[in-house]
C-alpha cells in the first residue's frame, strides 16, 4: 500500500537517491551534479515545503515536488515503477492546484505518455539551450476542467 505524505529533513537521502538512480540508470541523461549535490538538491527543496513523498510499508519510493502551478520534480524508484505511485503523487498535484506546468526531456518518451495520459498537453518544445543539462525539452500543461 502507498501513502503519501509532506517529506521532512530527514527523508533528502531517500529522495537525492531516487534522483541519482534516474540519472545512473538513464542513459540518455547526463551527470552533471554528483550524489551529494543530488542530496543537497532533495534538501532544498524539502526545505522550501514543496515535496510530498510516496512511501510503502519499508521506504520512500518517490516523490514529487511542486511550487504552487509548478510541478518541478516527479520520480519514482526503479523497483516501484508501473505501479501507480507516479499516478499517485501527480494526482494529489492535480488536486492541490488549479493548473500545472512542467518540463520533462524530448528523450523521456515514457514521461510523456504519462503526461498525456494525466490531461497534460504539449505547449513549447526547445533545443535544451535553456536547461542545465542541455537537453531538448517539452513544457506541457494542465488546466482543471470547469465542473
Amino acid at each position: 500500500m502507498t501513502r503519501l505524505r509532506p517529506a521532512r529533513p530527514m527523508d533528502a537521502g531517500a529522495v537525492g537517491m531516487i534522483l541519482s538512480e534516474f540519472v545512473d540508470t538513464t542513459p540518455w541523461m547526463p551527470r552533471i551534479h554528483s550524489r551529494a549535490q543530488d542530496l543537497a538538491h532533495a534538501g532544498d527543496l524539502i526545505e522550501l515545503g514543496w515535496v510530498t513523498l510516496a512511501e510503502d510499508d519499508r521506504d520512500v519510493i518517490g516523490f514529487a515536488a511542486r511550487n504552487k502551478a509548478e510541478l518541478h520534480a516527479l520520480y519514482v524508484a526503479r523497483h516501484a515503477r508501473g505501479q501507480g505511485v507516479g499516478s499517485d503523487l501527480l494526482r494529489q498535484a492535480q488536486a492541490a492546484a488549479p493548473s500545472l506546468t512542467l518540463w520533462t526531456f524530448q528523450a523521456n518518451t515514457g514521461a510523456q505518455r504519462f503526461y498525456l495520459r494525466h490531461g497534460f498537453s504539449e505547449t513549447l518544445r526547445t533545443d535544451g539551450a535553456r536547461n542545465d543539462e542541455g537537453l531538448p525539452d517539452i513544457r506541457y500543461d494542465w488546466r482543471q476542467e470547469a465542473a
